[in-house]
């Protein structure tokens, strides 16, 4: 089987017999329940003598809020036609409640209502201002469940004698956690005598039992098959009908869920042991083990009039089957691909592709990136074993403004591998890189491929003077503007916390001015003869920046900037 089915229901199973306790029993089971929920907070009174309480079974007192507790021994509850006088108790019970003005009202029954019996019981609420609640056989399981010490207070005796009565003293574990070995295993062997081609593995987690079905061979479901139908309460919520959609539908490895309140029946045809209705369930199916594959290495092709354009390899992680389609799964390095084929002609399959960078160095993030472009481009394409192409499809192109983001995240990862690649700093991709950043790895590219680019980080510099006078120092000193070029040891960037240096590099512009309070100090300490280390700032003329070589490249367009070319900055000048 390539998936497993399993449905819960409430466990322990609950001892105590709702329909067989009587009135008397009742009572004290719901006065006992009532007193574990709140006595730690608020005070409980349990009023005697039913029917002359003033409407008042079991008073609960939060400071100034008041709970009243009614209790009605219906077991087969109050529909409107066969009990119309239940409805009216019900009725006049609340009226009388109503008049201590309580904060909230409880009705407790110990069968499970319709939604008939609960619109009547919540309708009572009109025209006062007071919260409504009801307790039956669900809620009741469910607070037993919870206080499993107050279920077995009223039935342990009763469970033992009959132990004794059968000489199963064990069956109430009186040796232990070693009597819990011995009856599951026995229990086990049991279960497994039932069926040639069939048997249920259980267990109990928390407050459920949980029972799954397994084969005992792999010709389970066709020599002896079994059908589960599901019976839902209304439409299910949209993501909850995708999942089943995926799993039943294309026979996906999802695990889906499905909660008490969406599941009406659940019903199971097969060998008569198995077979039955359940009500009040939850359902859940869920992949079995991995399935081992006669073929694991795949590519996934894209072509172009049936010429590859490109491919990329990966591993088959998964194939499936459901009632809509075929499906399979491709695992690669940081990513995963999903294709859904339905059987129907005509029907375009659907594939799904999902990748994170972040613990990827750039030159595996570019692969899938590539990839994803491929795919958001459009086109037919081809999953590939040695053995033959084993799904495929025609995909639409995605909008403009999609591959535009995507080409935009592969132009940084490319950034980021130039840089990392000349500084011998190699790193996973930043989950996130800030502007300063994005601009900064441009900028280092073009330099490291021999560009000359404008540094917006380099509005100005400082120098110091020899002491030495010029007539070209004179003139810049004196503001004139005049073509400037100079050098620097070091040329850092910072990015992802990381500080990488690109090596020396020439600096100029074809006009730079000084500031004038600069130009003053110096010529009059050339005059001095006192110029030598004095420190003097240009700045480019217009509020320009500085452009930059690498000091050994030989310029292609000598100083000449290359534009930065990223979306939404605005050009250095």
């Amino acid at each position: 089987m390539l998936a497993r089915r399993i449905w819960e229901g409430r466990g322990p199973v609950v001892a105590v017999k709702w329909k067989r306790i009587g009135q008397r029993k009742f009572d004290r089971i719901i006065e006992a329940l009532v007193h574990r929920a709140y006595d730690a907070t608020a005070r409980v009174e349990a009023v005697n003598g039913r029917g002359g309480d003033g409407g008042i079974d079991i008073k609960v007192t939060h400071g100034s809020k008041v709970r009243i507790f009614q209790l009605k021994y219906y077991p087969d509850g109050f529909p409107t036609t066969a009990h119309k006088g239940r409805r009216d108790s019900i009725r006049e019970s609340f009226a009388r409640a109503m008049e201590h003005q309580p904060w909230e009202w409880i009705l407790v029954v110990p069968c499970t209502l319709t939604p008939w019996e609960r619109e009547f019981v919540t309708s009572l609420a009109a025209g006062h201002k007071v919260r409504i609640a009801v307790w039956d056989r669900p809620k009741l399981d469910g607070l037993l469940a919870t206080h499993a010490d107050l279920e077995a207070s009223f039935t342990r005796k009763h469970l033992f004698e009959k132990a004794k009565v059968y000489q199963l003293e064990r069956a109430v574990l009186m040796d232990g956690a070693r009597d819990v070995n011995a009856r599951v295993a026995a229990l086990g062997q049991q279960v497994d005598g039932l069926d040639a081609h069939w048997t249920l593995d259980f267990a109990r987690q928390g407050d459920m039992v949980v029972q799954t079905l397994r084969a005992k061979h792999p010709r389970a479901h066709e020599v002896s098959p079994v059908e589960i139908t599901l019976t839902g309460n209304g439409p299910l919520a949209p993501e909850l009908a995708e999942s089943v959609r995926r799993s039943l539908g294309f026979g996906l490895p999802d695990e889906v869920v499905l909660p008490r309140e969406t599941v009406e029946s659940l019903t199971v045809s097969g060998p008569e042991w198995l077979s039955g209705e359940h009500r009040d369930v939850t359902v859940r199916w869920q992949p079995a083990g991995k399935v081992p594959l006669a073929e694991t290495a795949v590519e996934m092709v894209f072509l172009d009039d049936g010429q590859v354009l490109a491919s990329y390899p990966g591993t088959l992680a998964h194939v499936g089957r459901g009632s809509v389609g075929r499906s399979l799964t491709v695992d690669m390095t940081g990513g995963s691909m999903e294709l859904m084929t339905p059987e129907a002609s005509g029907v375009s399959a659907s594939l799904r592709f999902t990748f994170a960078l972040e613990k990827l160095e750039p030159s595996a993030a570019l692969r899938l990136i590539g990839m994803r472009q491929r795919i958001m481009n459009g086109g037919a394409f081809e999953v590939r074993t040695d053995a033959g192409v084993i799904g495929g499809g025609e995909l639409s192109p995605n909008s403009e403004a999609a591959r535009q983001e995507v080409a935009e995240l592969r132009s940084y990862v490319e950034d980021l591998e130039v840089v990392q690649r000349h500084c011998e700093q190699h790193f996973p991709v930043p989950g996130e890189v800030t502007p300063t950043e994005r601009v900064a790895l441009r900028m280092a590219r073009l330099l490291i491929q021999e560009h000359c680019a404008i540094s917006p980080f380099l509005p100005w510099i400082r120098f110091h003077l020899s002491g030495e006078d010029s007539p070209i120092l004179q003139a810049v000193l004196s503001g004139r503007p005049h073509a400037f070029q100079g050098s620097n040891r070091a040329c850092p960037i910072t990015v992802a916390g990381r500080q990488l240096d690109l090596g020396p590099v020439r600096l100029y512009h074809p006009r730079v001015v000084v500031d004038e309070e600069d130009g003053r100090q110096a010529l009059a300490a050339l005059e001095a003869g006192r110029a030598e280390g004095h420190v003097v700032t240009v700045r480019p003329e217009g509020g320009e920046c500085f452009r930059l070589l690498r000091h050994d490249a030989t310029p292609r367009d000598g100083w000449t900037p290359t534009p930065l070319e990223l979306p939404g900055f605005t050009e250095p000048r």
